[in-house]
């Protein structure tokens, strides 16, 4: 749980006596979830900042050094992780959105930007975008038109798999409120590049190449660390930290990111397959069957992923019976509290007594964890529906409703 990741700056030989950088630098990524405005460790309601604050303390860093210009390129270098930045179950549709932004050792504000769709001054006008992180990356055809009062509000987005052409259409009343739309970067690496770039520039330091990136493909061999000159670091919170939001908020992209970090910390190269099989031995050796469960990715986003209820309650006797017992209660959503239950069970016997984590993709909904009985006693529970045709808010009830049975 005290594990850390580390992000460098690094470049083949120290600046010289004129501040000068003779060749490329790199923005080697380690895997760190947190080079974002979140706060670390998880707190409800907590406000963000600027999602670019870690980036910029790194070229704050280079600036201290006294570096003026950089003759080479800069490179967004996620190579510590294998580039596999999609599962193969994931749709099409899941890759233009914040839940399913691609994984990479590079991870800058979740791999996300958010682009906001605001009404003109009168009808017929193009609506008006901004772009938050302002990182130039994608060209956006914007034809969202503003239409009367009370007219349509629908805004549809469109974006071919590794094009950096997104377009919009649609129509937003004049009257009415911006809309957000939280967006997946194609590239994290190379986004991640382009925003330091900018931070440089902000500080006087001129970089006279392109932003380039550095993958490591499944055929090639893991990356290691490297000796080169290192001109700034970041080193993060420990892990159990992003444990914590991973669970608490259902976060696909941490959830992704633990897993390689797992196989290579245990396997020595960090791809989905390594992670898959170190998580297979483990439920393994605590005695589930290898045929209760099936994994296509560490999020549950792959519609192949498949866990019978049994074997998640193997893993929760497991978790409570081991000498972790209290840091693993800690990570769960609170019924009525916080992260994804923090406004289910809110009023009633259930709030507070329900330590559960919650799992929903399209027509299907889970929650598993523990019931805290009014005698003190622990009840561990998994509620798993699938395939179901109607409303999900009548099913999370039915969950929640069995929930406070259980309590009884």
């Amino acid at each position: 749980p005290d594990f850390r990741f580390h992000t460098r700056v690094v470049s083949d030989a120290a600046p010289d006596a004129a501040g000068v950088i003779h060749g490329s630098i790199r923005l080697v990524g380690g895997g760190d979830p947190n080079l974002s405005a979140r706060a670390v460790p998880y707190r409800k309601g907590a406000a963000t900042g600027n999602p670019l604050l870690h980036l910029e303390d790194l070229a704050d860093q280079i600036a201290a050094r006294g570096v003026a210009r950089i003759e080479g390129d800069l490179i967004g270098d996620d190579s510590w992780y294998t580039w596999e930045p999609f599962a193969e179950g994931w749709s099409v549709n899941d890759t233009l959105y914040e839940y399913g932004a691609p994984v990479s050792a590079l991870t800058v504000n979740d791999n996300i930007l958010v682009v906001s769709v605001h009404p003109g001054t009168r009808p017929s006008e193009l609506a008006i975008l901004t772009i938050r992180p302002p990182v130039e990356f994608y060209q956006i055809d914007n034809r969202v038109r503003t239409v009367a009062v009370g007219g349509p509000r629908k805004i549809q987005l469109d974006r071919q798999p590794s094009s950096r052409q997104l377009r919009l259409w649609g129509t937003l009343p004049v009257d009415g409120a911006a809309e957000a739309l939280e967006l997946a970067v194609d590239d994290p690496a190379e986004y991640a590049a382009r925003a330091l770039r900018t931070a440089l520039e902000e500080r006087g330091i001129t970089v006279t190449g392109g932003v380039t990136v550095r993958h490591s493909f499944a055929n090639e061999p893991p990356a290691d660390a490297d000796d080169s000159f290192e001109l700034a670091r970041h080193d993060s919170t420990p892990l159990i930290d992003d444990l914590g939001i991973t669970a608490k908020v259902s976060q696909n992209l941490h959830a992704e990111l633990a897993l390689r970090a797992v196989a290579r910390a245990r396997k020595g190269i960090g791809s989905r397959k390594a992670g898959i099989e170190e998580l297979k031995t483990f439920l393994e050796e605590i005695g589930v069957e290898s045929r209760a469960f099936s994994f296509g990715d560490g999020s549950g986003l792959d519609r192949s992923s498949l866990v019978t209820p049994s074997a998640v309650i193997q893993l929760l006797r497991r978790m409570y019976s081991s000498r972790e017992r209290e840091v693993w209660l800690a990570l769960l959503p609170v019924a009525g509290q916080d992260g994804t239950l923090s406004t289910r069970f809110a009023e009633g016997p259930a709030a507070g007594r329900i330590h559960a984590k919650t799992g929903s993709l399209s027509h299907v909904a889970a929650l598993s964890g523990y019931a805290q009985r009014a005698d003190g006693s622990w009840v561990a529970f998994s509620i798993l529906v699938n395939n179901y045709n109607g409303p999900a808010s009548e099913i999370r009830n039915v969950i929640d409703r069995i929930c406070t049975l259980i309590l009884e």
